[in-house]
């Protein structure tokens, strides 16, 4: 009979849980791989590492291994922000507020 390991985690308000260590070292997981989830005609529901999502867009990807590629090849290029740059940026997100610990409306969800 083989051995069963079983672990558990909790649900956060925002309903985010951590994924158990043992879990992620079984699937291969590492920061922002997705999960794919099936559920069960029993109710039991089976986790993996997702195998890639149809809901990528390929042109932003493409985008961003350009971008990737582009900064490691010509570092030189990268610039700092201008302070009138950073300023107006600020002036962009001055008024708005984000809070990481309450629930979410309702709305949200």
């Amino acid at each position: 009979m083989p051995t069963v390991l079983r672990f558990e985690s909790t649900l956060t308000d925002r309903y985010q849980t951590t994924v158990p260590e043992p879990v992620r070292r079984a699937l291969h997981l590492s920061k922002r791989d997705k999960i794919h989830y099936k559920i069960q005609g029993d109710g039991a529901v089976l986790i993996s590492r997702s195998k890639g999502s149809n809901d990528e867009d390929p042109v932003v990807g493409a985008f961003l291994n350009f971008l990737a590629q582009d900064m490691q090849t010509q570092p030189e290029r990268l610039q700092t922000l201008g302070i009138d740059l950073q300023e107006m940026l600020r002036g962009l997100v001055r008024d708005v507020e984000v809070d990481l610990v309450s629930p979410l409306n309702v709305a949200d969800e």
